[in-house]
C-alpha cells in the first residue's frame, strides 16, 4: 500500500496526458515565454498504461486524467477505454475546458468514462473572452448540456474565484445547481507558477464564498465519499450541489491522499513543491522500477504545501 510517512493513504493518481492548451486562461499562463513539450517528451499511451498497472498494484483507485486541455490529445478515448479495463481503478474521470466535448463527448461515454469537470470561470460573454483569450463562451456553456445528455455523473464546473474579476458572479453561477443535476465547485486562486495576475489580496476565502452563498439560501452539508478537497453543499430543493475548496485559506495537506504524472512523465508528490521524479529512465530505458519510484515518490511528499514554491504553471504539472 502507498502510506507516507505521515500516515497518509495514498490512493488517487491525476495524470497529465498533454501540457498544450487551446485556452490561455490568465491565471495559468505565466509571465515567461513558454514553450510546448517536444512530442517525444510526452508518454506514450503505452506507457501510461504501464504506469497506471503498476499503480493500481500498489493501491492507487482512483485516477483523473488532465492537461492543459486533455481532449486535445489525440484518441484519447483509446486511453480511456485502456483504462477503464483495469479492474481496480473505482474511479475514472476527465477535466476538460468543454471545448471539444460536443465533438468528443459521445466518444469519451463509450470509451467509459463516466464522469467530467469542465472549467467554467465566468457566466459573462466579455469577461469569458477576457479571462481565456477566446470567443468560445456558448460553446463552453453548452458542453454542460451535453455532458449531462449523455449521461455523464457527475457533471462538476470548476470556478476559479479571482477578486476584482468574479468574485461577484458567485451567486449567479451557484444558481446554476437550482435547474441543473451538477456540482458547482469554487476554487480559491493559487500562485500557480510566475504568474503577474497573483496577489494574495485576490484570494476570495471559502469563509467569504459560503457568507455569499448563504446570503441567498441556508447551505446544507452533503456528504462526499470521493475522498477529495471539496467541502460539498447544497441549497433545498436545488438539483445540484456546491463544493468549497480551500488550497490557500483552509489547506487539507493532512489528508491529501493524491500524487501526479506530468505529461513528460515526471512523479510529483506535490502541486506546490516541484519536486519530482522522471519516470521515463525507467519506462525508456530500464533504469530501475516504477515501484521504487512510487515508494520514493512517498518518502518525498511534504507535511503541507510551500504555497510560493512551484514556478511551473498548472498546463505543465496537470491541473
Amino acid at each position: 500500500m502507498l502510506i507516507d510517512r505521515f500516515g497518509r493513504k495514498i490512493e488517487y493518481l491525476r495524470i497529465s496526458v498533454t501540457d498544450r492548451c487551446n485556452f490561455k486562461c490568465i491565471y495559468c499562463f505565466t509571465r515567461q515565454n513558454w514553450k510546448w513539450l517536444p512530442h517525444k517528451e510526452i508518454l506514450t499511451f503505452e506507457e501510461l498504461e504501464t504506469i497506471v498497472k503498476t499503480a493500481v498494484k500498489l493501491g492507487i483507485k482512483r485516477i483523473r486524467l488532465t492537461g492543459g486541455e486533455p481532449l486535445l490529445r489525440k484518441n484519447i478515448d483509446i486511453l480511456i477505454k485502456k483504462l477503464t479495463q483495469i479492474p481496480e481503478i473505482i474511479d475514472l474521470s476527465l477535466t476538460t475546458n468543454g471545448f471539444f466535448l460536443e465533438e468528443l463527448g459521445e466518444r469519451l461515454k463509450d470509451a467509459g468514462l463516466k464522469r467530467v469537470n469542465i472549467s467554467l470561470d465566468t457566466l459573462n460573454k466579455d469577461k469569458f473572452k477576457k479571462l481565456t483569450g477566446v470567443s468560445a463562451f456558448e460553446k463552453v456553456l453548452k458542453s454542460i448540456d451535453i455532458a449531462l445528455d449523455l449521461g455523464f455523473n457527475p457533471v462538476k464546473i470548476n470556478t476559479v474565484v479571482i477578486r476584482g474579476f468574479n468574485e461577484d458572479e458567485i451567486l449567479e453561477l451557484a444558481k446554476l445547481t437550482l435547474e441543473k443535476p451538477i456540482e458547482v465547485r469554487f476554487i480559491e486562486f493559487m500562485p500557480i507558477g510566475e504568474n503577474s495576475l497573483w496577489n494574495e489580496e485576490c484570494v476570495v476565502t471559502v469563509r467569504e464564498i459560503k457568507k455569499i452563498l448563504e446570503s441567498f439560501s441556508k447551505l446544507i452539508p452533503e456528504f462526499s465519499c470521493s475522498g477529495g478537497p471539496a467541502k460539498v453543499f447544497r441549497w433545498k430543493n436545488a438539483k445540484g450541489k456546491i463544493g468549497l475548496i480551500s488550497p490557500i485559506s483552509e489547506p487539507f495537506c493532512y489528508k491529501c491522499n493524491r500524487l501526479r504524472i506530468t505529461a513528460d512523465g515526471r512523479l510529483r508528490p506535490c502541486l506546490f513543491s516541484d519536486y519530482e521524479i522522471n519516470l521515463k529512465p525507467i519506462l525508456r530505458e530500464g533504469k530501475g522500477t516504477l515501484e521504487e519510484a512510487f515508494f520514493w515518490a512517498l518518502k518525498i511528499k511534504p507535511i503541507k504545501h510551500n504555497i510560493n514554491f512551484t514556478l511551473k504553471p498548472m498546463r505543465a504539472i496537470g491541473g
